[in-house]
C-alpha cells in the first residue's frame, strides 16, 4: 500500500510531501515527492494514562471509538476492575483488548485496595505484583497512590516498588499536591510520572526532581489550562492523558483535541506532537511505530495542522478508521461481576444531623474537594447541601452517610456503582426516598448509573464488574448522554459531568474530604473524621 501525504518528521522537525509505502504492517519506505498534498501524515496519538473502565466501555469498544480520533495506543491502569475482581479482572481487560487491532498497554495495579479505609472486592499483594510484572504484556507498575506508604517506607509498598525495579519496568506516580523535600523523596524512590499535578508550581517542582508530568484533561478532572505553559520549556518531560473519560466525551474527541488546543495557544508544532505521539513511546518503551522506516505502521492522516480532524487511522498497516467511521468490528463481550447485596429500605438512610455538620464541597472540574462546616439549620437541599451515601456492594454493612455541596440537584437523586477506587455504590439526592430508589435500581441491575425523580427512573446497566457495558460504544454514549441530560435538566445538577464528579467523591487518596463506605475521611491526615 502506498500513501501520498505531507509527512511530519517530528524528530528532525521538518515537513515535506512524501510517498509512504507500507508492507507487511510496517513502514517500508518514505520517499520525498515533488507534488502538492492536501493532508498530513504523522504518528498516532497515545493516551499516556487512562482507566478504560471509566469510559463505561470494554477495551474492545473503547478502541472502536478512540481510533476515529487518531488514538492508536493507551497506557492503561486496570485498577478499577482489579479493585472489584482482582487478577481475574486484569485478565479480562487484556484478553478483551487482544480481540481488536489496537495497542493496549496494561500496568500492574499497585494499590488494590487503594487504602485500608474502604472495602474493595479484591486484594493484590506484593507477591501478585511480582507475578504480574513478570508477564511481558504488563509494562509498568501503575500509579502508586499510597505516597505516604512510600515516604514512610511501608514494607508492602516498598516490595512492590522493588519488583518493578527488578523487572526493569517504570513506575507511575500519584501524589497530588506533594512538593519540596517530600516530592523529591517520593521521586527518588523510583516514581517516574505524575498525572495529578493541579498547580503549575507543583508540576515545576516535580519536573525539577526528574519526574515527567502527564497533563490530564478528562471528563471531570481538567488540568490542561493550568499546566500547558510547561510546554514552552519542558516538552521532553510532558505527556498527555485523559485519565477518566466518559463515553459522551470520547465520542467528541480524545488526545487530538489537546493537540489542537495547544497549537491554538501558539506552542511549537513539533513540541506538541512529540508530547502527544512520541514521549509515551520513549518513556514506557512501547512497541508502537513513530512513522519511521522499519516501524510498525501505526500512524494517522489529518486534514490540517490546526483542527487535527483525523481522516484515517492505521494500526499495524491496517486501516481502522476512515473519515469518522470505525472499521473495527464489534466483538462479543463476556460479563463478569461481583455484586452481593440485597435491596435497601428508606429507613436505612436515616441520619441525625449534627449541630455543626461537616460538608464535602465538590469542585467542578477537580478531583480535590474542600472541607466545609455548617450549622444544623443550614444543612438543607434548598441551600444546595445534599445527602451523600456510600453503600458497600460486596457484603451487608452499615451505610456511610454525609453531606455534599455544589451538586445543584433540586429534585431526585443520582447513583452509581462506579465509585473510585473500590466501586461501592455512591449516591446523592434531595431526600431518602429518591436516594433509596436510585440505589435499588443499581442493585437490581448488579451495577450501573441511575437517575430518578418522582415521575421517572433511568438506568444505564453496567454488567461487567458494575463498571462497563457490553453494548456498542455509540449506544452507550447515547444512553449516557440521556442520563447526563436528565440529571441536569430534570434534576437540576449544575456540574459539567455530575456522574463523573460523583464517582470521585469516595476517592480517599485525593484531598481533602471524601466519603468511604466506612465513613467520612480526611485526605490530609489520612484518617477518619471522629464521630
Amino acid at each position: 500500500m502506498k500513501i501520498k501525504s505531507n509527512y511530519i518528521d517530528i524528530i528532525n522537525k521538518q515537513i515535506y510531501a512524501a510517498e509512504i509505502t507500507i508492507e507487511n504492517g510496517k513502514i517500508a519506505t518514505i520517499e520525498k515527492i515533488n507534488e502538492v498534498c492536501q493532508n498530513y501524515a504523522l504518528p498516532g496519538f497515545i493516551d499516556a494514562h487512562v482507566h478504560i473502565e471509566s469510559s463505561l466501555l470494554a477495551p474492545s469498544e473503547f478502541a472502536r471509538m478512540a481510533v476515529i480520533h487518531g488514538t492508536v495506543a493507551t497506557v492503561s491502569d486496570p485498577h478499577e476492575i482489579a479493585n472489584v475482581l482482582g487478577l481475574k479482572g486484569i485478565d479480562f481487560m487484556i484478553e478483551n483488548g487482544k480481540q481488536v487491532p489496537f495497542h493496549f498497554f496494561f500496568g500492574a495495579p499497585s494499590c488494590v485496595p487503594a487504602t485500608v479505609f474502604e472495602t474493595a472486592g479484591a486484594v493484590i499483594n506484593a507477591k501478585d505484583i511480582d507475578t504480574l510484572l513478570a508477564r511481558p504484556e504488563i509494562l509498568y507498575l501503575a500509579e502508586m497512590m499510597n505516597f505516604p506508604g512510600v515516604l514512610y517506607k511501608d514494607e508492602e509498598v516498598m516490595a512492590k516498588i522493588a519488583s518493578s525495579k527488578k523487572h526493569h519496568k517504570p513506575i507511575d506516580g500519584h501524589a497530588p499536591g506533594l512538593r519540596g523535600a517530600q516530592a523529591k523523596q517520593y521521586i527518588d524512590e523510583g516514581m517516574s510520572t505524575d498525572h495529578e499535578c493541579f498547580t503549575f508550581e507543583e508540576a515545576l517542582d516535580k519536573i525539577g526532581f526528574g519526574m515527567k508530568v502527564i497533563i490530564r484533561e478528562g471528563s471531570a478532572a481538567r488540568n490542561f489550562d493550568t499546566l500547558i505553559p510547561l510546554m514552552e520549556k519542558h516538552a521532553l518531560q510532558l505527556m498527555f492523558c485523559s485519565d477518566d473519560k466518559h463515553p459522551d466525551s470520547l465520542l467528541l474527541g480524545h488526545i487530538n483535541q489537546l493537540v489542537a488546543r495547544a497549537i491554538a495557544l501558539g506552542y511549537n508544532l513539533f513540541d506538541v506532537l512529540q508530547v502527544a505521539c512520541l514521549n509515551p513511546i520513549w518513556h514506557y518503551k512501547l512497541p508502537v511505530g513513530t512513522l519511521n522506516i522499519g516501524d510498525s505502521a501505526d500512524f494517522i492522516v489529518v486534514n490540517n495542522l490546526t483542527d487535527f480532524i483525523v481522516e484515517r487511522t492505521f494500526i499495524q498497516g491496517k486501516l481502522v478508521a476512515d473519515n469518522g467511521k470505525t472499521l473495527i468490528a464489534k466483538v462479543s463481550i463476556e460479563s463478569i461481576n461481583q455484586f452481593n447485596i440485597e435491596s435497601k429500605k428508606i429507613l436505612d438512610f436515616a441520619y441525625e444531623i449534627k449541630e455543626n455538620e461537616l460538608v464535602i464541597e465538590c469542585l467542578d472540574g477537580q478531583l480535590i474537594t474542600n472541607k466545609l462546616s455548617f450549622p444544623k439549620y443550614e444543612v438543607l437541599p434548598q441551600n444546595d447541601i445534599l445527602k451523600i451515601v456510600v453503600v458497600n456492594r460486596y457484603h451487608a454493612a452499615p451505610i456511610a452517610i454525609s453531606f455534599i455541596k455544589n451538586f445543584g440537584l433540586k429534585k431526585g437523586a443520582i447513583a452509581s456503582s462506579v465509585a473510585h477506587d473500590s466501586h461501592n455504590i455512591i449516591a446523592v439526592g434531595v431526600n431518602d426516598e429518591e436516594i433509596c430508589n436510585a440505589i435499588n435500581l443499581i442493585i437490581a441491575n448488579k451495577g450501573g448509573l441511575s437517575a430518578v425523580n418522582s415521575a421517572e427512573q433511568l438506568i444505564l446497566p453496567l454488567p461487567i464488574a458494575g463498571l462497563m457495558s457490553n453494548e456498542d460504544a455509540w449506544k452507550v454514549a447515547e444512553d449516557y448522554t440521556q442520563l447526563d441530560n436528565f440529571s441536569k435538566k430534570a434534576l437540576g445538577s449544575t456540574l459539567r459531568a455530575p456522574f463523573m464528579s460523583l464517582s470521585f467523591m469516595a476517592l480517599l487518596v485525593i484531598p481533602h474530604l471524601k466519603l468511604s463506605d466506612k465513613g467520612l475521611f480526611n485526605g490530609d491526615t489520612f484518617s477518619f473524621i471522629d464521630g
